[in-house]
């Protein structure tokens, strides 16, 4: 049976700035850094998840964002640039406003296959990249438990690509993956028939107590409930 664990990075200067960060995003924000330790915590205190191969992003959100949860999984790291988010090409580092003055605004609902910048992708590859990176990872690593820090785009595509649904055309649904969420999908082998089942999406029950005075112990709430079945799992507001 193979489990791929997918999780986004930790809040980034990207996600709270105007500006297109692709591998020149400036990484995470402080806060950004705290979710990552508090999910750092969660998985070294829960031991829920059994990792055979920690794989990351190379753009310095995901990177960073595994870095720090590394410890918790004894996994060495392999960076991977084929799970980045949509590259932005000439545009990457600008603000929103200066690279739509300059290239034009992106309609990936109207014009799925325009590149947003030169040297940068479209909707369509984008998501035929990170497709075609889902399957060699699966097959690379079938059998094991896999954990790909990654990002949210990378996240929605794997609904796409789970579900079979076209990917050069934008969705008519919309995904609010959280900052450090886990989504967990398990391939079963059922009468020789070989299924992908969602488990989770938007686990983030690691971020509930932060900035509260006094965080919930992880050792007790191992002790206390099931980690596994028990986090909260429904979809909530994608920091913007």
């Amino acid at each position: 049976m193979t489990n791929l664990y997918l999780i986004r990075h930790g809040e980034a200067v990207g996600n709270v700035r105007p500006i297109l960060a692709g591998l020149r995003d400036p990484g995470l924000t402080p806060f950004g850094v705290s979710q990552a330790e508090r999910l750092r915590d969660r998985l070294a205190a829960t031991q829920e998840i059994a990792a055979d191969v920690l794989i990351a992003s190379t753009m310095p959100r995901a990177r960073q964002t595994a870095e720090i949860i590394a410890p918790s999984l004894g996994l060495p790291i392999i960076f991977d640039d084929e799970v980045q988010e949509l590259r932005f090409g000439e545009a990457d580092g600008m603000t929103f406003e200066g690279a739509w003055a300059k290239f034009g605004k992106p309609d990936f609902a109207n014009h799925p296959l325009r590149p947003i910048a030169p040297g940068g992708e479209s909707w369509g590859q984008f998501t035929l990249r990170v497709s075609n990176a889902l399957y060699r990872i699966i097959q690379e690593h079938a059998g094991k438990t896999i954990v790909v820090v990654c990002h949210g785009g990378v996240i929605d595509t794997s609904f796409l690509y789970f579900f079979q649904k076209p990917s050069t055309v934008l969705p008519v649904v919309e995904f609010s993956t959280r900052n450090t969420a886990i989504t967990h999908w398990e391939q079963r082998n059922r009468d020789g028939l070989i299924r992908w089942r969602l488990v989770k999406y938007n686990d983030t029950a690691h971020l509930n107590d932060i900035g509260v005075k006094e965080s919930v112990r992880w050792e007790d709430v191992r002790k206390e409930t099931d980690a596994e079945s028990n986090h909260l799992s429904a979809p909530l507001p994608t920091e913007e």
